[in-house]
């Protein structure tokens, strides 16, 4: 606690003189910047986490991409791409010249290197990890095949209208076949690809370092190394930038956005993003198997208030997980109210007149998870007001992660990027029952078979304005069945010292960090 209070203190002085001390020495053309809690994994095919994900996609690129400040698909590491009129054939032309990090060549052979070891069990390396989209991103190919070594083509089972949505994802990412044969499992922490920069060391609980890549083929590189630093508590990584240790930080404490929007040193970012932040429910656990019982904990949590009291305006209210405004919306869709007598009533008419006691999982920190610990204490409040005795475990964030693998939870806070703003990106791996497999994330093990069968029809459809009202059927199937406490979608935020030059957020929450030069 004394230590607590004294870096609160010294943050609200900084704060208050609107001054930063002399940057923490480090060599010439290094970034440090300051992450929301520690990378879990660098094999991109295993990532399950936004601050892994944001590390290992300086390292691995994928076929297709997205520009700045957009998710309109583009070409990456594939110059150009054919898609059969059927829908079942999607054929890359890969870029010439392009090496990995080990100086082996980019070729067709590391794509179905790639993809293969994911989504073949007979792969020699499919055994070495856990492949936890695997099913959702490419359970719909039927082959990858090498055309020639500069071209490769997806054989897909049945259409699938968000394919090329998939192929921008991190497990999507083409790795080095040569150094995942050397390193083996090893390779989650020694990672090889084709990125603006190669890794160099991770001390765990410390950093993580990367140097540029000097042959990157998009453009050259200004910054000269990056560290990553796994900063959990809000007020430290906070101090750490005004005080100059760290150059650039993420997931920005809601209590100091405006002073920081007025401190002159430093420049703040935010924007709003593909993201969803909600109270997972299990679905096949008692009491949760009872729809009103879900429909109680939705009408029990004031979520206005902890959007406005808690988040500090960085967020926006949910009504499910699809981002408001975007074209597969539903925009008549009205978030639940906060009505305590409503939930007291749908608990008596499903036998808990007395309410009922459960526990609510919550991680201290992670990607995309803003203030879990506060958020889900108000929720705590809340339910208690209704009779739902609430008892909070909180974790370390991988801890965390592996926790919710076991299918034990009752309650649960998680979040989702979805990187795009395709509803199937974010409906189908977090709401669809086939995504119930051993690591699927399908936390909530939700199943309503007209729900499948509507997200299933959505996919088969290139057009839009079929999937956007197929979209819309399945997201008021969501709100009624309550498969969640739907809560908020995050406003991102950044903010970095004036010497950082040239970043810019993305929609998809990733950190593009090799845009930047340092003056």
């Amino acid at each position: 606690m004394i230590v607590t209070t004294a870096r609160l203190a010294l943050l609200s002085l900084i704060l208050a003189l609107g001054v930063a001390a002399p940057a923490v020495a480090q060599p010439a053309g290094t970034l440090v910047v300051g992450l929301v809690a520690e990378p879990v994994n660098l094999d991109p095919a295993q990532v399950t986490d936004l601050n892994s994900n944001r590390v290992g996609r300086r390292i691995a690129e994928t076929l297709v991409t997205f520009p700045e400040e957009s998710t309109q698909i583009v070409p990456g590491l594939a110059e150009s791409w054919v898609v059969s009129k059927d829908g079942l054939r999607y054929a890359f032309k890969l870029r010439k010249g392009v090496s990995f990090h080990d100086g082996t060549p980019l070729d067709a052979e590391a794509v179905k290197f790639s993809i293969e070891r994911q989504i073949n069990p007979e792969h020699p390396f499919n055994k070495l990890g856990k492949y936890p989209f695997a099913n959702f991103f490419f359970g719909n190919i039927k082959a990858v095949e090498v055309v020639d070594p500069l071209t490769v083509e997806f054989v897909l089972k049945e259409p699938r209208a968000s394919f090329l949505a998939v192929l921008t994802a991190g497990a999507a990412s083409i790795v080095s076949p040569t150094a995942v044969r050397k390193y083996g499992q090893d390779y989650a922490l020694t990672p090889v690809g084709t990125g603006p920069f190669k890794y160099v060391s991770w001390e765990r609980g410390q950093r993580v370092v990367l140097e540029k890549n000097p042959s990157y083929w998009r453009f050259p590189v200004k910054l000269e190394r990056v560290i990553y630093r796994p900063i959990v508590e809000d007020q430290a990584r906070l101090t750490e930038l005004l005080t100059g240790a760290l150059d650039l930080i993420v997931g920005t404490p809601p209590d100091y956005v405006g002073q920081l929007e007025a401190n002159p040193k430093v420049t703040l970012l935010k924007q709003v993003g593909a993201h969803v932040w909600y109270l997972g429910i299990n679905n096949q656990k008692k009491p949760y198997d009872d729809k009103r019982v879900r429909q109680a904990l939705n009408y029990a949590v004031n979520k206005d208030a902890i959007v406005r009291d808690v988040l500090k305006g960085t967020g926006s209210l949910s009504v499910g997980p699809v981002l408001p405004k975007t074209w597969g919306a539903d925009g008549g869709l009205k978030p639940y109210p906060y009505d305590p007598e409503r939930a007291k009533k749908l608990l008596a008419e499903a036998g808990y007149p007395g309410g009922f006691t459960t526990t609510l999982w919550v991680p201290e920190s992670g990607s995309g998870m803003q203030s879990p610990v506060a958020m889900s204490t108000v929720i705590q409040s809340n339910l208690k007001a209704v009779g739902v005795n609430v008892s909070l475990q909180t974790m370390e964030w991988g801890a965390y992660l592996a926790k919710l693998r076991s299918k034990e939870q009752e309650l649960f806070a998680l979040s989702w990027m979805a990187g795009t703003e395709d509803p199937d990106m974010v409906m189908y791996p977090l709401l669809h029952s086939s995504q119930w497999t051993p690591n699927g994330p399908n936390r909530a093990l939700y199943k309503n078979e007209k729900f499948d069968e509507i997200l299933h029809q959505a996919r088969l459809t290139t057009d839009e304005k079929k999937r956007a009202d197929l979209y819309r059927q399945a997201q008021r199937i969501l709100v009624d069945d309550a498969p969640w406490i739907f809560i908020d979608h995050e406003i991102q935020t950044a903010a970095h010292a004036k010497r950082v030059q040239g970043f810019k957020l993305h929609p998809s929450f990733d950190l593009r960090i090799e845009t930047i030069s340092l003056r």
